[in-house]
């Protein structure tokens, strides 16, 4: 009886923290529920084993994401739902999506990176945590996480979209002419003096 209600408590602590992080990866929001109810499902059925865990919420967290990235297939298919669905989305949207096109950026990512951008900048875990939680090395999550910055720089960053003014646009009559201009022609002397 007592596992019965660790699971219970466990299940409302984690339950919307858990999709609000599956819908940074899915895109979707009906996506991200069914992957953590199914994991959920799964964990209950292992939680007298699975709850002796250090993180239970971190396997519940894997076999979500498993599941997602099967289901992100189904999610491409479904597209027209979604847009049925903005109105709710936006209503249960996580924080850091407040930042202007920051969804539409994670959702040009591929799931693999989206995966590694959302564990490790969002949920601030370590790169180690990340490639042990994803079962892949160091160096992959390394790698995503290079490709997917610059992939969301390039998306986000001053800009990036069209009509924006260049973040140099303001630095004065030289800032067009190369490079070395700024500083006058002296700019590189001394260069490798710094350090």
């Amino acid at each position: 009886m007592r596992d019965e209600h660790d699971f219970e408590d466990f299940y409302v602590a984690v339950f919307d923290r858990l999709v609000g992080q599956l819908f940074l990866v899915t895109g979707n929001l009906q996506d991200a529920e069914d992957a953590v109810q199914e994991a959920l499902t799964r964990a209950a059925v292992r939680w007298p084993r699975l709850r002796r865990y250090r993180v239970p919420e971190a396997w519940v967290r894997r076999v979500a994401m498993n599941l997602a990235s099967d289901g992100f297939r189904r999610f491409r298919r479904r597209l027209a739902v979604a847009v049925r669905l903005r109105a709710d989305l936006a209503s249960r949207q996580a924080a850091p999506l407040e930042v202007p096109g920051l969804m539409d950026a994670l959702r040009a990512l591929p799931v693999a990176q989206r995966k590694v951008v959302v564990l490790h900048h969002l949920l601030d875990l370590p790169v180690e945590e990340v490639a042990a939680e994803l079962g892949v090395p160091v160096g992959t999550v390394k790698s995503r996480l290079a490709r997917a910055r610059a992939a969301l720089a390039a998306r986000l960053g001053p800009g990036a979209g069209a009509g924006t003014e260049s973040p140099h646009a303001q630095e004065g009559p030289h800032a067009q002419e190369g490079p070395h201009a700024q500083g006058g022609p002296h700019a590189q002397e001394g260069a490798g003096n710094h350090g």
